[in-house]
C-alpha cells in the first residue's frame, strides 16, 4: 500500500507554516503553462472533457439503475452527460457501511489520502478547467486557476488546519496526581476522536470546487465519511472530483463509498431529504439565502456551515488616483459578469462629490468615471470574453436585464457576442445611480452584473449606511477609498464591528473579489452573509469530538 502520507509531507508541513505566517504561498502553480504541466497538458484536457460529453459519467458507486443530468454550458451547448442516480436511501446506506474503517484510521492516513488526492487533482487541471468553465461559465484562464489550483490550494488549507487541530490530541498518556508522602494517583487515559457521522456537501453552480473543497477536505480528514451534492447546473467538476478521490480512496485499502456523488435535477432535489437524515452530522452549504434559511431551520442538532448571499459594499471618501480608482472597480464589476460572492454592489459617494487627484469631482462625474472605465475594459471583444465569461444561469441574465427600472442607469447592461461561442450568455455590467433614500433598490443581493452609485449626504454617512447594512444584510468584502488617515481607521472600525473584511484603496491589479488562500480569512462568520470561515480553526474543529477511557494504571 502507498504511503501517501511520507510522499506529501513537505507540502503538508509548508501548508503548516503558511496558515501560521498568512503569507503568500502556493503548492499548486496557477499559470496554464505547458511548461509547468506539460506540453500537451492543454489539448489532453480538452481532449478528456470532450470525451465525457453526451456520454455516461464513469462513476462505480451504489446506483439505482437511472442516469441523471441536464447541464447546459453557458456558452450555448448541453453537455448531454449522464451521471448514475441512486436514491437517498442508498446513498446514506453505503456511506454508513464505508464509514467506521475510515473513522477508525490513523490520522496520518486520512491525510495522506487527502494530499494525494489534491496531487491527481492538479494533474487534470486543464480537464477541470473545462469542466468548470461549461458549467459555470467562467472564461478558460479563470475556470483553471479559480477551479483548479486556487481550489486546490482551499482544500490543502483545509487540511492543514484539520490535521493541526488533531494532532494536538494524544493518543494515550499517564496521568498522575501527586498525594504528598503517598504514591501518587495513576490512571491510563485513552483519547479517541469522534467525527459526526456523514458530511453532506451541498456545492454551487458558479464556483463547483472552490466553494466546495474546503469543505470536502476538512470533513474527511476529521474521519466523516462524504457525501457531495453538486447544483444539478454544475455536476462535472464535482463529478471529477469524487471520481478522483474513490480512485485513490480504493488504492489506499479503504471502501471507496468513504466519497460518493448525489446527483439530482432541478425538478426533483434531493438536498431537503439529505440534509435532514438523521445519519448526517454536517450539512455545509453555498449558495442562496433561502434554501440557508431552510437549512437553519430544519437541521437543528447539526453542524451546519454556510456561505450566503452579502450586500458588499465600497465607500467612496477621496482618492489620490481617481483613474487608477475607476479602473480598478470596473474589472471588480466586470470579473466573472459580477457573479462572485466577492464582487461590489454598493459604491457610496457623497452627493457633494469627492476630491481627487484630478480636482474636485461630483457625484455625476464619479459615475461617469466608473462607466467609462468600463468601456475602455471592455472594448476589445477578445478582452471583454476573457474577462466577463458568460453568465450561469438564465435567471440572473433576467434579473439583470429587469434591474434597469431600479435607478438611473450610468451604464446600461449591453448583450455581447463571445469571439468563440456565439451562443453564450453574455452581458457587460449595469451601473444604477439612486439616492441613499432610495434602500429598496440597493438593500438586498442582486447577483449577477449589477451595481449602485448611491449618492449619500456625505461620507460620514456613507460609511454608516454601508455598515448598517452589512450589519443587517451580511457583506462578505468591504472597499473604501481615502486619502484621509482619520476616515480610513473609521471605516476599519465600522466594518470590524459589522463583521467583515476590508480592502482600502486598491487602485492596482489586486481587486476586492479576490481571497488568497492560507492568508485572507474568506467569509468572517460574524455577520448574515455566512456562518462560517473558509478557513480557520472553528471551521474543522467541530467536524469531530473527544471521548476517553480511562483505567487505573498497571504498574
Amino acid at each position: 500500500m502507498a504511503d501517501f502520507f511520507a510522499a506529501h509531507r513537505e507540502t503538508l508541513d509548508k501548508a503548516l507554516s503558511a496558515i501560521a505566517e498568512r503569507g503568500y504561498w502556493s503548492p499548486y502553480p496557477e499559470m496554464p503553462s505547458g511548461k509547468i504541466y506539460g506540453e500537451t497538458a492543454k489539448a489532453d484536457g480538452e481532449a478528456a472533457f470532450k470525451a465525457t460529453l453526451d456520454s455516461r459519467f464513469a462513476l462505480d458507486q451504489p446506483s439505482d439503475g437511472s442516469w441523471v443530468g441536464e447541464e447546459v454550458s453557458p456558452y450555448g451547448f448541453a453537455l448531454g452527460i449522464a451521471y448514475p442516480g441512486a436514491s437517498v436511501e442508498q446513498l446514506v446506506t453505503a456511506s454508513e457501511a464505508a464509514r467506521p474503517a475510515w473513522a477508525e484510521a490513523p490520522v496520518a492516513q486520512r491525510v495522506g489520502v487527502a494530499l494525494e488526492t489534491l496531487h491527481r487533482l492538479n494533474r487534470r487541471s486543464f480537464e477541470m478547467a473545462n469542466a468548470v468553465m461549461h458549467t459555470s461559465g467562467q472564461a478558460f484562464v479563470m475556470a483553471f486557476q479559480a477551479g483548479g489550483p486556487h481550489a486546490q490550494d482551499r482544500g490543502l488549507e483545509a487540511v492543514a488546519y484539520a490535521y493541526d487541530e488533531l494532532r494536538k490530541i494524544p493518543g494515550q498518556v499517564l496521568w498522575e496526581k501527586p498525594q504528598g508522602k503517598n504514591p501518587p494517583l495513576q490512571l491510563d487515559k485513552q483519547f479517541r476522536v469522534i467525527p459526526r457521522g456523514i458530511a453532506l456537501t451541498i456545492g454551487c453552480s458558479t464556483f463547483p470546487t472552490w466553494n466546495s473543497y474546503s469543505a470536502i477536505f476538512a470533513s474527511l480528514v476529521t474521519g466523516n465519511s462524504l457525501i457531495v451534492k453538486p447544483h444539478p447546473g454544475a455536476v462535472l467538476p464535482l463529478a471529477l472530483t469524487a471520481q478522483i478521490a474513490r480512485e485513490v480512496l480504493r488504492e489506499a485499502g479503504f471502501d471507496p463509498n468513504v466519497v460518493l456523488l448525489a446527483v439530482d435535477t432541478a425538478a426533483a432535489p434531493i438536498a431537503k431529504e439529505l440534509a435532514t437524515r438523521p445519519e448526517v452530522g454536517i450539512v455545509d452549504y453555498t449558495g442562496g439565502p433561502a434554501f440557508g434559511r431552510w437549512l437553519e431551520e430544519n437541521c437543528r442538532g447539526k453542524q451546519l456551515f454556510t456561505e450566503q448571499a452579502g450586500v458588499n459594499p465600497v465607500v467612496v471618501e477621496s482618492t489620490d488616483d481617481f483613474k487608477g480608482m475607476c479602473g480598478n472597480l470596473a474589472f471588480s464589476l466586470s470579473l466573472y459578469t459580477g457573479q462572485m460572492c466577492t464582487a461590489p454592489q454598493n459604491i457610496y459617494v457623497p452627493a457633494a462629490g469627492i476630491e481627487t487627484d484630478q480636482g474636485t469631482k461630483s457625484l455625476d462625474e464619479v459615475a461617469e468615471g466608473i462607466a467609462a472605465a468600463l468601456d475602455k475594459l471592455l472594448g476589445d471583444p477578445e478582452r471583454a470574453a476573457g474577462i466577463l465569461g458568460a453568465i450561469q444561469n438564465e435567471a440572473t441574465l433576467e434579473r439583470a436585464k429587469a434591474a434597469e427600472t431600479l435607478g438611473e442607469v450610468v451604464h446600461r447592461g449591453e448583450p455581447l457576442t463571445h469571439p468563440q461561442f456565439p451562443q453564450a450568455r453574455m452581458l457587460s455590467p449595469l451601473v444604477l445611480k439612486v439616492s441613499a433614500s432610495e434602500s429598496a433598490a440597493y438593500e438586498q443581493e442582486c447577483f449577477g452584473p449589477v451595481s449602485f452609485v448611491i449618492a449619500a449626504p456625505d461620507a460620514k454617512e456613507s460609511l454608516a449606511r454601508a455598515a448598517a447594512l452589512v450589519k443587517a444584510k451580511g457583506a462578505i468584502t468591504a472597499a473604501v477609498h481615502s486619502t484621509d488617515p482619520d476616515f480610513l481607521r473609521a471605516a476599519e472600525d465600522a466594518f470590524a464591528e459589522a463583521g467583515v473584511s476590508l480592502s482600502e484603496n486598491l487602485t492596482g491589479q489586486i481587486l476586492v473579489n479576490q481571497s488568497a488562500a492560507f492568508s485572507d480569512y474568506h467569509v468572517s462568520g460574524a455577520n448574515p452573509a455566512g456562518n462560517a470561515c473558509l478557513t480557520d480553526a472553528a471551521f474543522v474543529a467541530n467536524r469531530f469530538r473527544v471521548v476517553a477511557v480511562r483505567r487505573p494504571h498497571a504498574a
